[in-house]
């Protein structure tokens, strides 16, 4: 045997098998050069003098366990596809007289290629790109943008060892296929799948159920928290859904729809139905994750360009005047102190203050059920039932919307920020209340929008209600003290002199001793563009590696179907099929499977919709037509995509099939 023999002909069988070799080529470097750029710009010295830069490096950090971890998986599932496609061709050289040994050395050779090829290339490619991809990332983040170039040794060691240690196990999962294969399973290893698939009428079931109860979670859960708590289970739920009803629940209804005489026995439900069996049999597992990717796209890119392009309502939600003062334990005579204070200040730094609101109220976290609260003595428990309530004097309401309303001692007004009250009266605490009137608007504390549980503002009275609900609380220590106090208000200053006046109003009330602290819409904006800019980079980012991921199995898919379909071809022109009806019936089974798991996915959107926009909510987008208008744009843009992948990769179909 000649020198060299092995690594040659390692080379000619890449060569060889380079329709399906050159795409999982391609994909690892792809793979390869986004891992290192996102592992560059997560360790980016330049990111820690940034406002918010602590919360972007987290999300980004996020974003590299996330590639790291779908890299793992997504390479062993392709690699799977190419040593089953090889499985004749290494059969036939056991049968040609090599031993699995030598088969075992060809192997690790194309495997050490392939890596030397993927590591090189895609290393190269995520350092030539890694500068653009930050500086991108800095223009989403409206930030400077720094000079400079270097290459992180950090990131470049953490790609190898990850990669290498990819590569070496799909290797060595191979080498033990090979290794416990016998020859004649072999030659027959892409051929595995032509008889018959069984009816599993307990995975079907599982399927049904499975996603039943996922749907169900999504439509039924209200409040945030809870939405916050339940979102991963439905997701988790669904997924196993979609994979058992791909797998099962499609087989299991294509033989009803068989048993059907009056429907089966018609040429074309007779050749659609027979092959649609055999093709969900081999390609559901495929499909099923196509689409659980399409819907992993949908909802991390709608999500983030709707929290993007609607930063200036999420500010909004979040600081409903440019700028805000709460303080603990304030008196009326401190209020009034806090009030000249700022007063003072603005006048200093001749900017006008308009738009004021203010006033006194008291907080208490309480479990809801209906239009009763109680305390939280079960702990955690019923946490997903927990509400705020902020309870508010009547005189400080009137002054605040110039109102002179009245309330008898057992009457309050509602005004509902996050959650439900059907009943015309509210028990808190055992005091019963009558609600004399729902309030429709109130400018309240922006705080009010980072809780994610229930909210409610309750007008009462006056103090002395409200000292009577704080005393009949098993959790009230001693008296109940001073209210807390909420001062904000707009400004004509521009951003700069916004900014300064909030530091200086911050530094004014640690002079006081009073506990509170001062914030604003300017001050905050550059930290709120860190988050929301750091996931919508990470949303594309992530969109577009699950996009490539998606069209690599798209591609895979279709050139097994091809082989499949070939022999198929034969068959039917055997019995006497002409060779247009022959296409025209392929090509209608190609037609439905292909597009059967993005239909799947904009379903599983459509269930999703509620509890996603609770969970916005949570992160301060409350604008729900800005959210439907980026999913249907998200949702319209990727079928043209996907309908642009299955052009491309049918022409590859119909080459093989012909």
């Amino acid at each position: 045997m000649s020198k060299m023999f092995y690594q040659k002909l390692a080379v000619t069988n890449i060569k060889k098998n380079g329709r399906t070799y050159f795409p999982y080529i391609l994909t690892c470097i792809c793979t390869i050069a986004m891992f290192y750029i996102m592992h560059f710009i997560s360790v980016n010295d330049g990111l820690n003098s940034m406002s918010g830069g602590s919360q972007l490096k987290m999300i980004l950090i996020l974003g590299t366990y996330v590639i790291g971890f779908f890299s793992v998986i997504f390479l062993f599932y392709t690699n799977s596809f190419l040593i089953k496609r090889r499985k004749k061709e290494l059969g036939l050289y056991n049968i040609l007289g090599m031993e699995k040994k030598h088969i075992a050395k060809v192997l690790t050779w194309e495997t050490f290629f392939v890596c030397i090829i993927s590591m090189t290339l895609g290393l190269f490619l995520g350092i030539a790109v890694s500068k653009l991809m930050f500086l991108v990332l800095l223009k989403i983040l409206n930030f400077k943008v720094p000079m400079g170039f270097y290459i992180s040794t950090n990131s470049l060691i953490k790609t190898v060892i990850l990669f290498g240690l990819i590569f070496i196990l799909t290797l060595m999962n191979n080498l033990r296929q090979i290794h416990l294969a016998k020859p004649v399973e072999l030659l027959k290893g892409g051929e595995v799948g032509e008889k018959e698939p069984k009816t599993k009428w307990i995975l079907t079931l599982i399927g049904v159920l499975s996603l039943g109860a996922g749907y169900y979670i999504a439509l039924t859960t209200e409040s945030p928290l809870a939405a916050l708590n339940m979102f991963f289970l439905a997701v988790i739920l669904v997924m196993i859904g979609t994979w058992a009803l791909f797998t099962a629940g499609s087989i299991a209804l294509l033989k009803m729809l068989r048993k059907n005489k009056g429907f089966y026995y018609k040429t074309n439900n007779f050749i659609n139905v027979s092959g649609m069996i055999y093709r969900m049999k081999q390609n559901a597992v495929g499909l099923a994750n196509i689409c659980i990717l399409s819907t992993t796209v949908l909802v991390m890119v709608s999500t983030t360009v709707s929290m993007y392009i609607g930063m200036e309502d999420v500010l909004r939600t979040r600081y409903p005047r440019n700028i805000s003062i709460s303080a603990k334990n304030v008196s009326k005579e401190k209020a009034e102190s806090i009030n000249n204070l700022i007063k003072e200040q603005a006048d200093k730094d001749n900017i006008a203050v308009k738009n004021i609101v203010k006033y006194r109220s008291l907080s208490l976290a309480m479990i809801q059920d209906k239009n009763s609260f109680t305390d939280n003595r079960n702990g955690m428990k019923n946490i997903n039932n927990l509400g705020f309530l902020e309870f508010i004097p009547l005189s400080e309401y009137n002054a605040v919307e110039n109102k002179s309303i009245s309330l008898k001692e057992n009457e309050v007004l509602l005004f509902t920020y996050r959650g439900k009250i059907a009943e015309d009266s509210i028990n808190v605490l055992g005091n019963e209340f009558k609600i004399k009137e729902r309030i429709n608007n109130m400018t309240v504390d922006g705080i009010a929008s980072a809780v994610v549980s229930n909210g409610y503002f309750i007008i009462v009275p006056d103090e002395k209600t409200i000292e009577k609900i704080y005393t009949s609380s098993t959790e009230a220590e001693g008296n109940m003290g001073e209210l807390s106090y909420y001062f904000a208000f707009d400004t004509d200053g521009n951003a700069e002199k916004e900014i300064a006046l909030t530091s200086e109003i911050n530094s004014r009330i640690k002079q006081l001793s009073i506990d509170g602290y001062c914030e604003g819409l300017e001050e905050s904006r550059e930290s709120f563009f860190s988050v929301y800019g750091g996931l919508f980079f990470l949303g594309i980012f992530l969109g577009a590696l699950f996009i490539m991921a998606t069209v690599l199995i798209i591609y895979y898919k279709q050139i097994s179907e091809g082989y499949d379909d070939r022999e198929r071809f034969e068959i039917m022109k055997k019995v006497g099929m002409s060779k247009e009806e022959i296409k025209k019936s392929i090509g209608s089974q190609v037609l439905m499977v292909f597009f059967l798991p993005l239909v799947t996915a904009i379903i599983h959107i459509a269930f999703a919709f509620k509890v996603i926009t609770k969970l916005l909510a949570v992160l301060n987008l409350t604008n729900i037509t800005l959210f439907v208008l980026c999913t249907a744009g998200t949702i319209f843009v990727f079928a043209i995509f996907y309908a642009i992948v299955y052009i491309l990769t049918s022409k590859v179909y119909y080459k093989i099939v012909s």
